[in-house]
């Protein structure tokens, strides 16, 4: 059996060849084109519809009213012709346009005398009308070559017999005609116009999406998101999706805007930070390279110096690894007694602050999280409210639970937040006055904060009544907690 010929180079199915290229005769062109051009072949199509329907109804009216005249003229005749003559020719101007322009009387009898001179064409079912066996009847002819109307009635005075009259038809085809290219002439032009309408009001109605691809390329060209798509008043009180689309651009441009710049102040105050402990770690490396010049004692201080500062830019990069992270890994998160991860995280902070008393109020609460996560929220907090107390002050802990809702406050009884800090303390790197003479990077309560969000709680700070800062942990609780 011999194989099939391989098909030629381009050929393939000829099922889909047409819809192929109007898509790509569509795609080529730009949206508002194809709006336009949509829009148009919408208008056309009712238009075509619309006029075709007009051209029905108008030849149907003007044919309705020949044959109205025909009948008119035919019951004239027949009262005239009452006991005339009962056969034969009436009216032979056919050639005219004035009515009646043909008349005859035709018998049943094919075989009745005086049927010579008959101008008419007589059929079978023009004798069968004669005969009484068919009812009057509408009839198209042509005369000497023009085309006429006839209409076949019997007569009622006369059995066997009947009257045939005619008119030229053509004043009724020229209207036709003429009618149907007045029709034609207003469908192209209410299609032409409709394209034009259409075009502009597609050009006008996506104004503002050529506004936000210009921006979009300006962007891309200028790697700047302080661009913003302009909308003139009367397009911005407009509440249609376009205006949405404008709106939402915008608003994605700030947020991408603001996202820009919060990463340049992380990387300007990151490099910041960093610059003072990078100097005196490489100064003390420098140092201990010439420890043959130093003293014992010399060479301990500045080994335990590199170490400590070794320590806080280790623990600064990691605190930045950290807040790269928007989200906890859902893996991990396990149901936690919030309540025992307080008192370990007190216990724990009773160690590193000896001098800071500590006291912790709980009530049993059960939250979802990431225990280590929030052990590391927890820590910050009270770090931070240890850093801020004087010697021997107390740093109160309260863990309370209410309808829905969880909430674990950090009191300490220091300097408090001043109002002119309170807005930044969140913030990446803020130190206020009184802190940047303490250690610290900056960093713990932004940590704090954006751990507490991404366990669906939110942190607030506060300044206490009586003095000192409050932190508040508020925890959305479930049914089941």
């Amino acid at each position: 059996m011999t194989p099939a010929a391989p098909p030629h180079r381009g050929e393939g199915p000829r099922r889909g060849r047409g819809s192929g290229l109007r898509r790509r005769l569509l795609g080529r062109r730009p949206l508002r084109a194809r709006l336009a051009l949509v829009t148009a072949t919408a208008v056309a199509l009712v238009a075509l519809g619309v006029l075709a329907a007009a051209y029905v109804v108008i030849r149907y009216e003007l044919v309705r009213q020949l044959d109205l005249q025909l009948k008119q003229q035919a019951g004239t005749i027949a009262q005239q012709t009452h006991g005339g003559p009962g056969r034969g020719v009436l009216f032979n101007q056919c050639v005219w346009r004035a009515a009646p322009a043909c008349a005859q009387i035709v018998p049943a009898d094919p075989t009745a005398p005086g049927q010579q001179d008959l101008v008419l064409p007589v059929t079978g079912a023009t004798r069968r009308v004669a005969a009484g066996t068919l009812g009057p009847y509408y009839s198209d002819i042509t005369h000497d070559g023009r085309p006429m109307r006839m209409l076949t009635v019997p007569l009622q005075d006369r059995k066997g017999r009947a009257l045939q009259v005619a008119t030229r038809s053509d004043t009724v085809d020229l209207g036709v005609r003429q009618a149907g290219l007045y029709l034609g002439a207003v469908g192209a032009v209410g299609v032409l116009l409709a394209a034009v309408l259409g075009y502009a009001a597609s050009r006008t109605s996506l104004r503002p999406v050529t506004r936000l691809t210009a921006t979009a390329e300006r962007i891309a060209a200028t790697r700047d998101p302080a661009h913003r798509i302009e909308l003139p008043p009367y397009e911005a009180r407009r509440q249609d999706e376009i205006t949405s689309l404008a709106t939402s651009f915008n608003t994605m441009l700030g947020e991408l805007e603001e996202a820009v710049a919060a990463q340049r102040r992380l990387v300007a105050d990151a490099s910041h930070e960093l610059r003072t402990p990078l100097t005196a770690l490489r100064t003390n490396a420098e140092l201990l390279a010439r420890a043959d010049r130093l003293s014992a004692a010399q060479r301990e201080r500045a080994s335990d110096a590199l170490g400590r500062q070794l320590r806080e830019v280790t623990g600064m990069v990691n605190d930045l690894i950290e807040l790269a992270r928007d989200e906890e890994p859902q893996p991990l998160v396990e149901q936690v007694r919030l309540d025992r991860l307080t008192e370990r995280c007190v216990a724990e902070a009773r160690g590193h602050w000896p001098a800071a008393v500590f006291t912790a109020d709980v009530t049993e609460v059960t939250v979802p999280g990431v225990p280590a996560r929030l052990a590391r929220l927890l820590s910050n907090l009270l770090d931070n409210a240890a850093k801020f107390s004087p010697a021997g002050a107390v740093v109160e802990v309260r863990l309370t639970r209410t309808d829905g809702t969880a909430e674990l406050t950090v009191r300490d009884h220091g300097p408090g937040i001043s109002a002119e800090d309170l807005p930044y303390v969140f913030d990446r790197f803020y130190r206020s006055r009184q802190a940047r003479a303490l250690p610290g990077s900056g960093l713990g309560l932004a940590m704090a904060r954006q751990i507490a969000r991404a366990h669906g709680a939110e942190l607030t700070a506060e300044q206490a009544e009586t003095g000192g800062a409050r932190f508040r942990l508020a925890f959305p609780l479930g049914g089941g907690a």
